[in-house]
């Protein structure tokens, strides 16, 4: 059984393009229950602008990251990098599994 500050998310990855002029911010949403279960495991630990620092996995891509509150979702957005995405073969609409740890 995982840790109590183990959390399974599957969401599809969007991106948030601020000009249009190609790349842009890659994303995963992370609200409901889960959010809410990750703020109350990093209670005490909640870091600047609201952020909580994460280990994250796709597939076999380990890194350690951020999340960030989303005002629309109510809940945090995971940045996912290109190096990320590059080794793991995703773009912009693909469904993903992340697994985070607070």
């Amino acid at each position: 059984m995982p840790p109590a500050d183990c959390f399974e998310i599957d969401a599809t990855l969007w991106c948030w393009q601020p000009n249009r002029k190609g790349g842009g911010w890659h994303f995963i949403t992370i609200d409901g229950q889960t959010a809410a279960e990750m703020r109350y495991a990093a209670l005490g630990r909640i870091g600047g602008f609201g952020s909580i620092k994460v280990d994250a996995r796709i597939g076999d891509t380990r890194w350690q990251t951020s999340v960030f509150p989303h005002k629309e979702s109510g809940g945090f957005i995971l940045p996912v990098k290109a190096d990320v995405r590059k080794r793991e073969g995703l773009s912009e609409g693909d469904r993903v599994t992340v697994s985070l740890t607070v």
